[in-house]
């Protein structure tokens, strides 16, 4: 048992104890070694001057990727390199990527610049030109006030990569896997103030913890609790950080009779799995592109947005509407929950005090079925939603064969609408049909008014969704006939 957090920062090692493993990782990079490049504006993930490089093992390397350090606390990155802007530089001097945005002029009070810098810097540490839509959606997670973006696409399309040095160059990853490696065969337990830390090297340790531990805060991606830390006061006296748990981080298919069903760990990235899904699904890779900028999908995990609970969840009505079952692992084994039996009550999960999502078992799309997956938010890109929708029909000759309607911000919890589903099977699919099944949904449903919307218009939305799914899909249907 280790009483220390192992972080490499800029290639340099640092073993980190006591109080300043309870720390954001901003306030340690600014406040304890002086790494003022790092910037704090939201303390929420939503700007991106905190973004850095996080680098984990992966297999005999380190990948990188590039996340909102102000959202990231010290204790989720044991056994990780982290590369901040002063990191950046060749030989003393500015990078590529800095050198273009000084030239374009991409800079005017600079608050932002390290931000976009390092993000930029790890769209192109593969080498390649980007467009300029590939250099917009990279760099969705980082806020300019005053500069404008046009300087700042112009400086990614003008970055020199004949001079680029790739980060895996400038950082061997070597001596990193050695330690690493060696490290995460044993757990971590730090106490400091009342409060404790345990970062398991194993699925049992942590549900054992948990067992022990019944009010433990478990953090993976940190996104969401991070915030509440940050901005609402949440101090947890337990906290069990789940990043080096091995093999759930992978994701493989299996096939249930002609349906192929994903197994997804419960450490899977949003980013890893919408590109897993990018040639198998369409709709599952849009509702995880919209869900938040790159850095948020490349933390924030497909099992932390389940457990969050949240009525406004993004990924939680797809995972209904395709009848995905949960794998949670406590100290007595393993068991299958249907997401559609996961939610008690609002936050309330029916997990046993002792157990944690360890797998997600999401069935896809088969050809002959048509599904929809709706995210309604004032923001394309990072926004909580207002309403969410998921829609899976199966027509055969023009008629309804089966129906899955699941809907998010109407109720306490999101929830599937069996009134609904029995008026649709059987029913001719046409315009006249899906307006009534509107009508239906609508009178099935009890949102409330909030900041992000008020009762009238998720009733509203409830309702129109489906003459907005009849004419996206009507046409589909007439080819397929």
């Amino acid at each position: 048992m280790r009483d220390y957090i192992l972080l490499y920062i800029n290639g340099r090692e640092h073993r980190v104890s006591g109080e300043k493993v309870f720390a954001p990782v901003t306030d340690y990079l600014r406040y304890d070694l002086g790494l003022c490049g790092t910037k704090v504006v939201c303390a929420e993930g939503d700007c991106g001057a905190c973004t850095v490089m996080l680098g984990r093992l992966h297999g005999e390397d380190l990948d990188y990727k590039p996340i909102n350090s102000c959202i990231q606390y010290v204790f989720q990155l044991d056994c990780s390199h982290l590369i901040t802007v002063e990191g950046l530089k060749h030989n003393a001097q500015l990078n590529p990527v800095q050198e273009a945005m000084v030239e374009c002029h991409g800079a005017q009070c600079g608050y932002c610049t390290p931000g976009f810098v390092v993000a930029m810097c790890s769209m192109f540490d593969d080498g390649k030109p980007k467009t300029a839509c590939q250099i917009k959606d990279g760099l969705t997670g980082n806020l300019c006030r005053c500069t404008g973006y046009e300087a700042i696409v112009k400086a990614g399309l003008e970055v020199d990569l004949s001079q680029w040095e790739p980060i895996a160059k400038r950082y061997p990853a070597g001596g990193f896997v050695k330690a690493f490696k060696s490290h995460l065969k044993e757990s971590v337990s730090i106490t400091w103030d009342g409060k404790q830390l345990f970062v398991p090297a194993d699925v049992k340790a942590a549900c054992e913890f948990k067992a022990r531990n019944p009010e433990t805060v478990i953090v993976t991606g940190g996104t969401d609790v991070a915030v509440n830390m940050n901005k609402r006061g949440l101090v947890p006296d337990f906290v069990m950080a789940t990043s080096n748990l091995a093999g759930l981080s992978d994701i493989v298919t299996r096939k249930d009779g002609e349906r192929t069903v994903l197994e997804i760990g419960g450490r899977v990235t949003l980013k890893a799995l919408e590109d897993f899904v990018s040639d198998l699904s369409e709709e599952m890779k849009y509702v995880m592109w919209v869900f938040g900028s790159p850095q948020i999908r490349y933390a924030g995990t497909l099992a932390g947005n389940i457990a969050n609970a949240s009525p406004i969840a993004d990924t939680p009505p797809m995972l209904f509407t395709m009848d995905a079952e949960i794998e949670a692992t406590g100290v007595n084994g393993v068991r299958k929950i249907k997401m559609t039996d996961f939610y008690l009550g609002y936050k309330k999960l029916a997990l046993q005090s002792d157990e944690l999502i360890t797998k997600i078992h999401l069935p896809l799309p088969m050809s002959d079925e048509i599904v929809r997956l709706y995210k309604v938010s004032r923001r394309q890109h990072l926004d909580i939603s207002a309403f969410t929708a998921a829609i899976r029909l199966k027509v055969t000759r023009g008629k309804i064969e089966t129906a899955a309607i699941t809907y998010g911000g109407v109720a306490a919890v999101v929830m599937r609408l069996p009134k609904v589903e029995q008026f649709l099977v059987g029913k001719e699919f046409s315009l006249e049909t899906c307006r009534e099944a509107g009508k239906i949904a609508r009178s099935e449903v009890a949102p409330i008014s909030d900041v992000r919307g008020s009762r009238d218009y998720r009733l509203a939305l409830a309702e129109n969704i489906f003459s907005k799914f009849y004419h996206e899909t009507a046409e589909r249907e007439l080819v397929c006939q």
